[in-house]
């Protein structure tokens, strides 16, 4: 492969079909190791989460989260708008992926049978937490996941319609063997209502990229804003190295 060829390659790593049947919950990086499938003051005394986080274990549902930003199954709010610092955090292997997960305090509360993750913090590290979550969720290759990821985890609108038409014509025999991991975080921007988080991915062969996951406070969770070509992830950059993020991984 020339090197025109490569670096054409390299700047289009989210234009296989795969991607943009979950809005992009699919994050493939590179052509050539298209990995994943489907994005206040840190707490940095959270403790580790429990070891389980299976559904039963996980955090109850509430009838419904309150104006003031509780959570749908009942985690703890924050009036904090910044996050300074890497959480202390325990991390599992969500399809590809690895994935935070705090079930008591900063979420996924919610984990069903299927293995699909939601309910998080109304707070920054709830935000980042969720981004992750979702990229990793993206990492499976099941059609009923993605049509899942679609319908609950998306804002309402043109996009999610697309995201969910598109999560149907899924083909799980597709997609290469390659990993991506997440290597770190910047939480660009934060209010009550909305976030921006920019996630930094290093591929299996070494490569650094970062794109930025936009999310929306809504029916008690956080959702992520699709263009409405159904795409999470409209532009994913490389990176020289980790300057500038708070470094943050599992693996």
């Amino acid at each position: 492969m020339s090197e025109s060829t490569q670096s054409s390659t390299e700047r289009s790593p989210f234009t296989r079909p795969g991607f943009i049947i979950s809005a992009a919950l699919v994050v493939a990086l590179i052509a050539a190791v298209v990995v994943i499938f489907f994005l206040p003051k840190a707490d940095s005394t959270a403790q580790p989460a429990p070891a389980s986080s299976s559904a039963g274990a996980s955090a109850a549902p509430t009838k419904s989260a309150d104006a003031a930003g509780k959570s749908v199954c009942g985690l703890p709010s924050s009036t904090e708008t910044a996050l300074g610092a890497a959480p202390k955090s325990k991390w599992e292997l969500v399809g590809k992926m690895a994935a935070p997960t705090d079930p008591k305090t900063f979420g996924p509360g919610l984990t069903d049978d299927s293995g699909f993750r939601s309910c998080f913090a109304h707070s920054p590290t709830g935000a980042v937490y969720s981004a992750v979550n979702l990229v990793a969720l993206g990492s499976s290759k099941s059609q009923q996941m993605n049509i899942k990821l679609a319908d609950k985890l998306m804002t309402p609108g043109a996009g999610r319609d697309a995201a969910k038409q598109q999560a149907t014509m899924l083909d799980p025999s597709t997609g290469s063997s390659g990993t991506v991991q997440v290597r770190g975080f910047l939480l660009k921007s934060y209010v009550p209502t909305e976030a921006n988080v920019d996630l930094a991915f290093q591929t299996s062969g070494g490569k650094l990229f970062h794109a930025v996951l936009p999310l929306q406070w809504l029916d008690g969770d956080w959702k992520v804003k699709v263009s409405d070509a159904g795409q999470l992830i409209n532009d994913v950059a490389p990176l020289s190295d980790m300057s500038g993020f708070i470094a943050w991984a599992g693996v």
